[in-house]
């Protein structure tokens, strides 16, 4: 067992002095993100959507604007001799002393080394120096407050009607229900068909996380229910509806329906937690198969999951063999990306040097996946877990792959005795790209998988559209399948704002010289989008031809995008569920899906 080596006596102020300044600078970025999660209980009370999407927007950038505060605030009271070696060592000890009895020590140990990263060289990126390892057990962690992480109701003492009712009241929202005992019954029923609670055992019971889930505009009670030695997962969406009343929009009990609500596809909760690890263990139950870095991030912690994962991956290093490799599908223009077969994830580097017609840079591209990560992502786009000095094992590259890396971003590669450095890379969830998928599914002779893709595409495209995103490059290989079919949006370079782009009908040709032009005998401005023009791209194959202008005909028309765009500008935020469309109990109260729009997400039985 490798053995800590601490020193005989914590002697250095400095020291204590910065380990003390960095756990003020995460108590206040903590602080700040509880404000704002609690925050978002009113925003949805008041159907504040503009205000609650901004809040949750801003709140993503919080961890990095107080990592800043504190590596400014060390910059400028001391001087680099005195943070010499030994001096870190102590500094982290020091920390681990203050973290006794914290509510949030794994937060606070990655707080740490966001702020340490910035001031130490990479070399110093071990367990003497940072938290490579985790010290501070989250096991247990006692709640200071009067509310605990979750509340235990038993139907057998009142009845399972009031149980249900007192779990929804007891959030206490400022607004009334519409129908509540109403909604409290049809829950109820679902609940008794679903799990049997009709034979209630002698510790029947519900366990219900004491703060609501908030994104966009619903709010979600999560629970498990308790029977007997079984566990049964259960969530409730609590909705408004047209007259500004609360309804209970329905009760997912699919565990593939729960896992759909917390995708890697989606924005982040806003949640209120004294203590978060509580929070993700109860979750975990939920969702056993989801890791435990998808569920920090979700629940807007996305650093952690960051550390989590990188974990996970140097674990994985250790327990595999297989080779880093070029991932399949068409190579981009702008993006090398690479995967290890074993991990299922891919590796995006950005290029040095873009071909035409690509006319972009380092920098805007960034900014495109910045954007990404602050937008509602509607189950459509892959969220991305962002790395600088990535350290990769160099025996376990091929020399093609190398090769790859050396020409087309020499600038961000770096050999490093028996590792590889790349300086900036994305991370993300792996997917079938879809041209691929559509490719073997005809040479399969599948023409359901066909239009299974090809309607999920369209599928996709709208709830992209309803959030204001126009994916800019439309190709197929830009949409990824995952493993339970459903089309994602993965490639951000040419992403735009849908209210930005101006959409256009090709103006008729006046001559016979102009129509058979190479080029645009028509000015084209730089955000104009000519729809009609997408069919020369997309539907080159006979069937995917036919199912393409059966189900997404209007995808090829400026009237149906600019119908969009009307929406957007007159101020509607529009309804894309997380839960299929059949299973709702108010389908009525909903807001109707867009003109020759077919219904949102009725794809969505699986993620």
């Amino acid at each position: 067992m490798t053995q800590v080596a601490f020193p005989k006596l914590l002697s250095s102020q400095i020291a204590f002095d910065i380990a003390r300044s960095i756990l003020d600078g995460f108590d206040k970025h903590y602080r700040l993100f509880r404000e704002a999660s609690q925050a978002a209980k009113h925003h949805f009370e008041t159907a504040n959507w503009s205000v609650a999407q901004r809040a949750a927007r801003e709140r993503i950038d919080y961890y990095d604007q107080r990592v800043q505060e504190a590596v400014h605030a060390l910059e400028d009271d001391y001087a680099p001799e005195e943070l010499a070696d030994h001096v870190w060592r102590e500094i982290k000890l020091h920390y681990i002393g203050l973290l006794s009895g914290h509510k949030q020590p794994e937060l606070a140990e990655t707080f740490f080394n966001s702020v340490s990263c910035h001031i130490l060289h990479r070399t110093y990126y071990h367990n003497d120096f940072i938290f490579v390892r985790p010290v501070i057990s989250t096991e247990y962690i006692e709640t200071d407050e009067v509310l605990p992480t979750y509340r235990v109701y038993y139907p057998a003492a009142d009845g399972l009607r009031f149980a249900l009712q007192r779990i929804v009241t007891n959030f206490q929202f400022a607004c009334p229900f519409a129908a509540l005992e109403h909604d409290v019954q049809l829950v109820e029923a679902r609940l008794r068909a679903t799990f049997g609670l009709d034979k209630p055992e002698s510790n029947q019971q519900f366990q219900v996380l004491s703060s609501p889930f908030f994104r966009n505009k619903g709010a979600y009670i999560v629970g498990r229910a308790i029977n007997g030695a079984r566990e049964y997962p259960f969530v409730i969406p609590v909705l408004h509806n047209r007259r500004g009343q609360l309804v209970l929009d329905t009760v997912l009990t699919d565990p593939e329906q729960i896992a759909i609500l917390f995708s890697f596809t989606r924005a982040y909760f806003l949640v209120d937690m004294e203590v978060p690890s509580a929070y993700v263990q109860f979750l975990r139950s939920l969702m056993p198969r989801k890791p435990k870095s998808e569920i920090y991030t979700l629940l807007g912690l996305q650093k952690q999951g960051k550390t989590l994962f990188y974990r996970d991956y140097l674990q994985h290093l250790k327990h595999s063999s297989d080779r880093f490799q070029s991932a399949p599908g068409i190579r981009g223009l702008v993006m090398l990306v690479f995967e290890l077969p074993s991990f299922p994830y891919v590796f995006k580097v950005i290029k040095d040097f873009y071909p035409p017609p690509k006319d972009t840079t380092r920098a805007q591209i960034k900014e495109k996946y910045l954007l990404v990560k602050h937008h509602d992502r509607v189950g459509r786009m892959a969220d991305t877990l962002e790395y600088s000095d990535v350290a990769f094992p160099l025996a376990r590259f091929s020399e093609e792959l190398l090769a790859e890396l050396r020409h087309h971003a020499p600038s961000l590669v770096e050999i490093e005795g028996e590792r590889i450095i790349v300086r900036h890379v994305y991370i993300e969830r792996r997917m079938v790209p879809l041209n691929l998928y559509l490719a073997d599914a005809d040479k399969a002779g599948d023409d359901a998988r066909i239009e299974h893709g090809i309607r999920e595409y369209g599928n996709a495209i709208r709830d992209l559209v309803a959030a204001n995103i126009f994916p800019g490059d439309m190709l197929y290989k830009n949409f990824g399948v995952t493993r339970q079919g459903r089309v994602v949006f993965y490639d951000y370079d040419e992403i735009e704002y849908l209210t930005d782009c101006v959409f256009r009908d090709i103006p008729e040709a006046r001559t016979e010289e102009e129509e058979m032009a190479a080029e645009p005998w028509y000015p084209v401005g730089k955000h104009d989008v000519f729809p009609e023009q997408f069919g020369r791209f997309l539907l080159g194959n006979a069937k995917i031809r036919r199912y393409f202008l059966q189900h997404n005909a209007n995808l090829l028309t400026r009237a149906w995008w600019q119908a969009h765009k009307d929406r957007i500008l007159a101020g509607e935020v529009h309804d894309i569920f997380p839960y299929p469309q059949h299973i709702r109990f108010h389908q009525p109260n909903a807001t109707p899906a867009p003109p020759h729009a077919p219904p949102l997400l009725e794809n969505l039985e699986h993620e």
